[in-house]
């Protein structure tokens, strides 16, 4: 049960991660040298200017086909891991030994926990492979030597280390859940919980009787 409460925090702490990582537009920031007043910030969905002041300027990405083809592949593996997630986490919340539905099938309720286990674990890759493939393409382009020092380049964002984490968190949870699917069985009852124990009968009652009850009138 300490398994499988660990596993599903870890999983949804993961999911909510991954669409914070989604959704914000942070995956890299750009500082430029002629007017540091100014941050830029990208991510998959729009381009944000930050001022000094505190203003913020958002404009979405023209064209989707416009986009370099690491975002492009990096829109769907985001989104996909979110359905994923939470597919994997319903799956396991019906799995989980605390919930009464499938009580009487240790069967059904193994097969729930695993294959939520199994997705969680595939929404973690998905959510793992985009944002490793970004941060190389950074780093390819921050350490481009035919491109003149001048020349401003994008940075790692918040929201880069925020995905790295993300998917740890969903890979460990499903991890977890579906080592804790092969205890389910075991553990179960081999009776229906709601099944009550057979009364005693009369017969044989009277050897059940006190010594002094002959003594009350």
């Amino acid at each position: 049960a300490k398994a499988q409460g660990g596993g599903m925090l870890l999983a949804l702490l993961g999911w909510i991660s991954s669409c914070v990582t989604t959704f914000v537009p942070l995956w890299k920031n750009l500082n430029l040298d002629l007017n540091e007043l100014e941050v830029w910030n990208m991510g998959l969905w729009q381009v944000c200017i930050t001022q000094e002041e505190g203003v913020v300027e958002c404009q979405a990405h023209g064209s989707f086909l416009a986009l370099p083809p690491e975002l492009r592949i990096s829109r769907l593996l985001m989104c996909l891991s979110n359905g994923l997630g939470l597919l994997g986490c319903l799956l396991t919340a019906l799995g989980l030994e605390g919930w009464r539905t499938c009580e009487h099938k240790p069967g059904r309720k193994q097969r729930l926990l695993l294959g939520g286990g199994v997705t969680l674990g595939m929404a973690g890759i998905t959510t793992l492979v985009p944002v490793s493939w970004v941060a190389y393409n950074t780093v390819l382009d921050f350490w481009d030597e035919t491109v003149p020092d001048i020349v401003p380049r994008w940075e790692f964002g918040e929201a880069t280390f925020l995905g790295w984490f993300a998917g740890a968190f969903l890979a460990a949870g499903g991890l977890l859940l579906a080592c804790s699917a092969r205890s389910t069985r075991t553990a179960a009852p081999l009776a229906p919980a709601c099944q009550a124990p057979a009364a005693p009968g009369p017969a044989g009652g009277h050897h059940l009787r006190p010594k002094n009850a002959d003594l009350v009138i």
